[in-house]
């Protein structure tokens, strides 16, 4: 009778200590499973990192590829526009030469004649023509003569080279044109060279 409270009290331990083990494996093992499945998270989340960075990549490379060919581009178009600007300033009077060369042949012609014979009045004619067909080519081309007799003094248009009195004509006027004047497109390129009627 004396040995059975030991036993029971035996038994006790015994089923405490299995709750104890039990519990702290029931414990352990949720621990060890959320170990699990943040390691597994980790894993499935570095591919996709992988992933992102390749698409970054590549992405940058187009980017970078695309201006590079940008400024090529614009290199070229920067030559082009040179070439285009130097060919404008060596050729620019081309159009020009091609309509005046039909003068250089009239004139040409006109000295031959010159030479062969004594007859003045034809001389002249066809100096003359190639004076009128020389003009024209000129004022197609935008240039105008200044040649203003008879109107009054302009110093943006005119160079005064002397100052006569003419009781006939208008104080400050124009009486004479030693040298006419030319303008291209509106803008001076000669002044004519004038005598100016002296004012009273």
């Amino acid at each position: 009778m004396g040995n059975e409270p030991e036993s029971e009290k035996q038994d006790d331990e015994l089923h405490k200590n299995e709750g104890s083990e039990s519990g702290q494996s029931s414990s352990a093992e949720p621990a060890d499973s959320e170990a699990q499945s943040e390691a597994q998270q980790a894993d499935a989340e570095q591919p996709i990192d992988a992933e992102d960075a390749s698409d970054e990549a590549d992405e940058l490379a187009k980017v970078k590829d695309q201006l590079l060919r940008t400024i090529a581009e614009m290199e070229n178009v920067r030559r082009r526009s040179q070439r285009d600007v130097e060919n404008a300033h060596k050729f620019a009077v081309e159009k020009l030469l091609g309509d005046l060369l039909p003068v250089l042949d009239s004139l040409e012609k006109a000295e031959e004649v010159a030479k062969e014979t004594d007859n003045a009045a034809s001389m002249a004619e066809g100096i003359s023509l190639s004076l009128k067909l020389f003009v024209g080519i000129l004022e197609k081309a935008g240039v105008a003569i200044i040649h203003p007799v008879g109107e009054p003094f302009d110093p943006q248009l005119h160079e005064a080279m002397a100052m006569v009195p003419n009781p006939d004509a208008e104080p400050n006027s124009i009486m004479d044109v030693m040298q006419r004047g030319y303008t291209l497109n509106g803008r001076l390129v000669r002044a004519a060279k004038v005598i100016v009627v002296k004012g009273e």
